[in-house]
């Protein structure tokens, strides 16, 4: 605690969150850039998921911010799930000053957040949800004087730099601006000299540990791939584990099969509710479910601690992905295992990773058994062809319904 209190100061309220959870040493992000936040200093962070990142930002919204005047703070991040987790963590670290923190992203009733950003003092959101606000005229962000941008670099792959310059020209000039990414590309560069006053540049080593990753493979029929997955799950020493897949139909496959085995797992898509998703995840974070089944919306921005081992069913179109998936396990000098099944299907995926920077060891594939295959989905022309009938079958029950 001793270097949280010369970070800090020894009568600064985060203290007390600090010590009820547990932070025993500050991370390197958080030694490198609180001293700078808390001058005022603009800063560009380079900084991955799980490296205390949140504390980092959280110490200058919280300082800048004085309670019922208006909306101080905006954190503007690419998903609704660690949307979700930022709130959660800024309302704990400001717990003493009781500010209201709102969450604010698309999926969810727009009526309830029209209300809620009455009173907020720190709005975390999407900025696809954001400027829907700002269209209705609902949020007001010229008091905003701590703006920060967190996975810079994943909101502009997804296409969202029109409406973050659209909301940071809502703020008001005179701000603190801290932008958080894990890559730091040439947008990013432009984006900082457009709209940041002489930032500070800082950057942290990679929080994963490659020393205690562990990474193999194993080449893989297509017909076999499922039941390896199954066969290595029943055998592998694992705690927590998470499973990615490349399409939604996927990770139903997957997860509704191993439940099928008596394998219980959590999916979680893009196709689900927010409520849904929410629910989830909140379900693996408290361990009550150990195996997560998901696309790549749960690899970035989810701070789920203990993963041991990573299990790329899909490979990933490029090793930018595959470095978020990865990332999810071997943190903070804890091992981790991360295996690729690859099949015919994945080749042009998987040269594209082993070209890169990474140490995979392939796998002699077992003897195997192949697991029943108890849920298929649906394919497009079998649903059409279940609408006609069902259709069909509506119309002959009614007419006959009319003349008798």
């Amino acid at each position: 605690m001793e270097k949280f209190e010369n970070l800090l100061g020894k009568d600064n309220s985060l203290l007390i969150s600090i010590r009820q959870r547990g932070f025993r040493e500050p991370s390197e992000i958080q030694e490198k850039t609180i001293p700078r936040i808390l001058e005022g200093r603009d800063v560009i962070a380079g900084a991955s998921t799980g490296s205390g990142k949140t504390l980092a930002f959280a110490t200058g919204l919280i300082k800048n911010i004085r309670k019922d005047f208006g909306i101080q703070g905006l954190v503007l991040t690419p998903t609704r799930e660690l949307a979700e987790q930022i709130t959660k963590e800024i309302s704990d670290f400001s717990r003493k000053k009781d500010l209201d923190i709102l969450a604010v992203y698309g999926g969810v009733s727009i009526n309830h957040q029209i209300k809620r950003l009455k009173y907020a003092d720190i709005v975390v959101g999407t900025p696809g949800r954001i400027l829907d606000h700002i269209n209705r005229n609902s949020i007001d962000l010229s008091r905003v004087n701590t703006l920060v941008l967190d996975e810079a670099d994943r909101m502009l792959d997804m296409g969202f730099r029109d409406d973050v310059e659209k909301i940071i020209l809502r703020c008001q000039k005179k701000r603190q601006t801290l932008l958080f990414s894990a890559t730091i590309s040439q947008d990013i560069f432009h984006l900082s000299e457009k709209y940041m006053r002489n930032p500070i540049e800082i950057s942290a080593e990679e929080y994963v540990d490659p020393r205690n990753l562990e990474q193999e493979y194993y080449d893989i029929v297509d017909n076999l791939k499922y039941s390896l997955l199954r066969y290595l799950l029943e055998r592998e020493d694992s705690k927590l584990v998470m499973i990615f897949c490349n399409t939604r139909t996927n990770v139903d496959f997957v997860s509704k099969n191993l439940k099928f085995m008596g394998i219980d797992n959590l999916p979680i898509h893009g196709g689900f509710s927010q409520e849904k998703r929410n629910r989830m995840i909140e379900k693996f974070h408290s361990n009550k479910t150990q195996i997560l089944v998901a696309t790549d919306v749960a690899a970035r921005g989810l701070d789920i601690k203990g993963v041991t081992h990573i299990y790329n069913y899909n490979i990933p179109s490029t090793q930018k992905e595959y470095i978020h998936r990865i990332g999810r396990t071997a943190r903070a000098g804890k091992k981790g295992k991360v295996i690729n099944l690859v099949s015919s299907r994945d080749y042009d995926n998987f040269n594209t990773i082993i070209n890169g920077d990474f140490i995979i060891k392939k796998r002699k594939s077992p003897y195997l058994k192949r697991a029943k295959i108890r849920w298929i989905p649906e394919k497009k022309h079998d649903r059409f062809k279940k609408k006609n009938f069902q259709n069909n079958f509506k119309k002959k029950f009614s007419q006959k319904h009319l003349k008798a």
